[in-house]
């Protein structure tokens, strides 16, 4: 007897969706839509230390003699509960995960293998899993191409693993960073969120890996920075701002989306059929995925009425695969109830299977033997380095140089591993990770004393180990204070049925920052800030080191710290990465993705809002502390005036480059980046904002060195939101502007005169201007 046809793998891939959807049953179909069981509860160990699959697993795959997916069969954390005591290893994970397929591929009718889903945030959250800084870091390295290197080889940890798709935060902005889960994004900035996240797509399918894009849509944008609550977006917005990274994403191969748990003019996006089926599957013509977020269809049924409604609400709407609810098990009945018809549900599994051909799971179902090369640690510390931002300086304190005999380290995020790696992070072995603490000590060299205290507590006012601190640092050449937040996860924390952290406001584990932590006030805690001051008083000169999830508000801190970096979670390594921006070994180099507001009073203070002319408040300026692309370097660069190749161009034809020369004037080595700002004078047919990032490059600068800077202008560069929403050129005056943050920029006009038609329409997502060149001068 001759193979099926879904067994060929020379057949078209819509031809062996088509043969094998032919074959199932109701309840195979039901099945490959779900994603019920926590992966942790797959397996068990045995008394002789080895692994079976457990009784639970074995039911779920007989209930619908098959499975869709199975999430997190590596994961580890409080959450989980799974610790090196009984969890999954680098070790055994080939063989565990070969077993859950073997048993799927050979134990069911149709052989039909099932996606390995396993969440990973910034690194794979498995134990012996690389850690990599989270987003937020990565997005002050304004690096895509490094992190493009990242994340191809926590790719190819996972397939080693046995892992086949990789659920990661890419689409959220940190509109309001009152929100718990700002670490997880990029920045605040649609252009530079789209551009990590194509990098990331590009890097995790090059070694095998389907992304699952986390979240669609517009999560960031809650209500008061309120997880999971509503949002109040409307279509111009949601397009101009928060589509932007889901269309790169698309447009650079995603497996899938996973649909956010907020709400989209009145719908759950997981029920609206705008966001996943008029935008998504028509307009933009994406053939992979949606995924629920965890337990998000339960809370349909308040809507629908039940259950079996909420799956068919879900269904209809254009979500293909469940995670964790009860209601999508359920699809049989709402298909025999009548309250969605078979045809859909076909729909739906045939893109799960499709993405599985496409993975090649049916001709190759089992991991084997892969090598795991040992590239992402070394660039999770490049990605720590790179991000280390530096705020403000004397000019004179850093770099640390010999005559700095003695510091003090203080603060109570100096010698703490697991509060500089975030949230979403598995258990470490003891050993793992350098601290800031153990990176001064190792870089400071013999014949330099270091003394660490720290101080005070990571929350509340306890001024108990103040007076010991202080002394510390009278005693120094220079205090290094490290100070900020923690998204780490302890043994005592309660979880909600997602996963996310209940912290009380009396915070009994700790944490000021991670999903389900949000904060009214966004200061720094009254202990660290009066630990900042008593060192400051001592006359020592003060360096103080945010480690941090989120831009904490800040007070003007001149003639208080006379060098302020931000570290963000640079990760496990990020203690010798900050000491090495201390020492002058490397130059920092980060950049701001995010504005640092003065207060949580005055937000929103990101950059790019509309250009209304606003005064102020009476009490308080309305501009941030720190503005978006801000960071400095130990040496200083001057700007030239930009400069057009043309300076009027049509809609139908509007390439044209803008030039400006950059100098090292200072007297040490520096990494720049060069950021390219569009701003709309007039014409147009919406209100323009006040600037829009389009295009950045970094460039190296010895002292005295001088190099001119080109960036290709395209159709994709001056594209705005149009009245039907999509991307179009439109004429009008525009301002190209160059300079080192958003708040330090020069412009140069350019007048876009009208076409025959409405404007030059950008088919398909975009991807952002071309890249950039630097030559020397």
């Amino acid at each position: 007897m001759s193979e099926p046809l879904y067994r060929d793998p020379a057949a078209p891939v819509p031809d062996r969706v088509r043969d094998l959807l032919g074959r199932m049953t109701l309840p195979e179909k039901v099945g490959q839509v779900n994603q019920r069981l926590y992966g942790w509860h797959a397996y068990e160990r045995t008394a002789a230390g080895g692994f079976r699959l457990t009784d639970a697993f074995r039911a779920e795959v007989a209930a619908y003699d098959g499975m869709g997916a199975l999430y997190g069969l590596q994961r580890a954390d409080p959450w989980s509960g799974v610790t090196f005591a009984d969890g999954i290893t680098a070790a055994d994970a080939a063989a565990v995960a070969d077993a859950v397929q073997r048993h799927v591929v050979e134990g069911t009718r149709l052989g039909i293998p099932v996606l390995m889903a396993e969440e990973v945030p910034h690194g794979h959250q498995a134990l012996d899993g690389t850690v990599l800084p989270v987003n937020l870091a990565v997005g002050a390295s304004w690096d895509p191409d490094l992190y493009e290197a990242a994340a191809s080889a926590v790719a190819t940890e996972l397939r080693a693993r046995g892992g086949h798709l990789a659920l990661v935060s890419a689409l959220d902005l940190v509109r309001d960073p009152r929100w718990g889960r700002a670490e997880e994004c990029f920045g605040e900035d649609p252009y530079l969120a789209a551009r990590f996240t194509e990098a990331l797509v590009r890097g995790m399918h090059a070694q095998g890996v389907g992304v699952v894009l986390k979240h669609f849509a517009g999560q960031g944008a809650t209500v008061g920075g309120r997880n999971s609550a509503a949002t109040e977006l409307g279509p111009r917005e949601l397009h101009e701002i928060h589509l932007a990274a889901a269309r790169a994403g698309v447009r650079a191969g995603a497996a899938g989306v996973m649909a956010a748990y907020n709400e989209f003019d009145g719908l759950p996006c997981a029920a609206n059929p705008y966001l996943l089926t008029g935008l998504l599957r028509e307009r933009w013509e994406f053939d992979g995925i949606v995924m629920a977020d965890g337990c998000a269809l339960d809370r349909l049924a308040r809507l629908a009425g039940d259950p079996v409604a909420a799956g068919a609400m879900a269904l209809a709407a254009g979500t293909d695969l469940s995670l964790w609810d009860s209601a999508f098990p359920r699809l049989g009945e709402a298909v025999e109830r009548g309250l969605v018809g078979e045809g859909a549900l076909d729909v739906a599994v045939g893109r799960v299977l499709a993405l599985k051909f496409r993975l090649g799971l049916f001709e190759q179902p089992y991991v084997g033997d892969r090598e795991q090369p040992g590239t992402a640690r070394e660039l999770s510390e490049r990605i720590a380095r790179e991000s280390v931002t530096l705020l403000d300086h004397d000019g004179r304190t850093l770099p640390l140089g010999p005559d700095v005999r003695r510091i003090a380290v203080l603060g109570p995020n100096a010698d703490s591993v697991p509060q500089q790696i975030g949230d979403y992070t598995a258990p470490q072995r003891p050993g793992t990770g350098i601290t800031v603490l153990d990176g001064i000590r190792t870089a400071g060299g013999p014949g330099r004393e270091v003394t660490w205290a720290r101080g005070c507590e990571l929350v509340g006012g306890d001024r108990s180990g103040l007076g010991g601190a202080v002394a510390l640092a009278a005693a120094a050449d220079v205090a290094v204070l490290v100070l900020g937040g923690s998204s780490a996860r302890e043994d005592g924390t309660r979880f909600e049925a997602n996963g996310a952290a209940v912290v009380s406001s009396g915070n009994p584990v700790g944490m000021t920052c991670g999903e389900g932590v949000d904060l009214a006030d966004l200061a720094l805690p009254e202990g660290q800030l009066a630990l900042l001051d008593a060192a400051a008083a001592t006359g020592t000169p003060v360096v103080a080191v945010l480690v941090q999830g989120r831009p904490h508000a800040l007070p003007d801190l001149s003639g208080r710290a006379a060098a302020l970096l931000c570290a963000w979670y640079p990760g496990p390594w990020g203690g010798r990465a900050v000491a090495d921006v201390l020492f002058g070994a490397a130059a920092p180099a980060g950049r701001l993705p995010v504005s640092v507001p003065r207060s949580a009073a005055q937000l929103p203070v990101f950059y790019n809002t509309k250009d209304h002319g606003y005064r102020g408040y009476v009490d308080q300026p309305a501009t941030a502390r720190y503005a978006f692309g801000h960071g400095l370097s130990y040496g200083t660069v001057g700007y030239g005036p930009p400069c057009l190749s043309r300076a009027a161009v049509s809609v139908a034809d509007p390439l044209v480059t803008c030039t400006v020369t950059v100098e090292n004037t200072g007297g040490a080595a520096v990494r720049e980046t060069v950021q390219l700002y569009v701003r709309r004078v007039s014409g147009g047919s919406s209100w323009p904002r006040v600037r829009e990032l389009r295009g950045f490059t970094q460039v190296a600068l010895a002292p005295g060195e001088r190099r001119d800077v080109t960036f290709e202008v395209t159709s994709e560069t001056l594209a705005s939101v149009g009245r039907d929403l999509e991307l179009v050129v439109e004429p009008g005056e525009f301002s190209l502007e160059t300079g080192p943050a958003s708040d330090r920029t020069q412009g140069v006009s350019l007048t876009v005169a009208a076409g025959a038609g409405p404007g030059a329409r950008i088919t398909g997502p975009s991807s952002g201007p071309r890249s950039p060149t630097a030559g020397g001068a």
